[in-house]
């Protein structure tokens, strides 16, 4: 556990690594049954500005994923059918959906960065899982785009809204990454993301890796590349 005290940011909490206040914030959001310090290890990899603000929110939920621990999520999911495709040999395929819960939790994430008062051309919005498909659907209906967008082993909600919502800004930039072999968000749905994305104007590459559900080297050093032209 990092010795950092969560703080309230708006409705949320988070660990926060404080920089220049006048300078760029990268908040990045969670996986479900992870918890604020799950992604926090990433800072000091991500090759950003110095005086840069990391922000790392705790999912709004608390779930059971042991006996005797607990995680936070974004939104609920049906662990029960995610299972079942586990063993059936596929992958929890989302893009006819809208999560229920999603709703709240971006509005939760907004009220936290409204909090901020941070321009949105200042921070780097972005997650893992569960926390990517937040992220994505916060920066797709957001007026003022935040600066860049991560999405790390994500998925495709909601497709036909998530097509109309990309088109409104073509030439947005993305960074975008996913194994091949994941167990729990099958590639094909992120590669259908990323076609979703760029048919739209956007401009971005899916970094494919053979791996499952995870952010391997080659991942953070995809993601530095993103990272740096968004500041050159």
């Amino acid at each position: 556990m990092y010795d950092i005290p969560l703080v309230q940011l708006g409705p949320v909490k988070a660990a926060r690594i404080p920089g220049d206040p006048q300078g760029p914030y990268v908040i990045f959001l969670h996986g479900y049954g992870a918890n604020a310090f799950d992604l926090l290890p990433l800072y000091s990899y991500m090759d950003v500005p110095e005086g840069t603000n990391f922000i790392f929110p705790d999912g709004i939920l608390e779930i059971p994923i042991a006996p005797g621990y607990n995680g936070k999520a974004w939104f609920p999911i049906d662990m029960e059918a995610l299972q079942r495709a586990m063993v059936a040999g596929g992958s929890r395929e989302l893009f006819e959906r809208y999560p229920a819960g999603l709703a709240e939790a971006k509005q939760k994430v907004e009220e936290m960065i409204q909090a901020l008062d941070v321009p949105m051309d200042r921070i780097i919005l972005g997650g893992f899982s569960q926390g990517s498909m937040l992220a994505t659907e916060i920066t797709l209906k957001a007026e003022k785009k935040p600066k860049g967008l991560v999405i790390l082993s994500g998925t495709l909600l909601d497709e036909t809204h998530w097509s109309q919502y990309a088109k409104q800004t073509p030439g947005y930039k993305f960074f975008q990454s996913h194994g091949r072999m994941d167990p729990v968000l099958g590639y094909p749905a992120a590669k259908r993301l990323e076609t979703v994305l760029k048919d739209a104007g956007w401009v971005g590459e899916l970094l494919a890796f053979p791996g499952g559900h995870e952010i391997p080297e080659i991942v953070l050093h995809g993601m530095n590349r993103y990272l740096r032209e968004l500041f050159e």
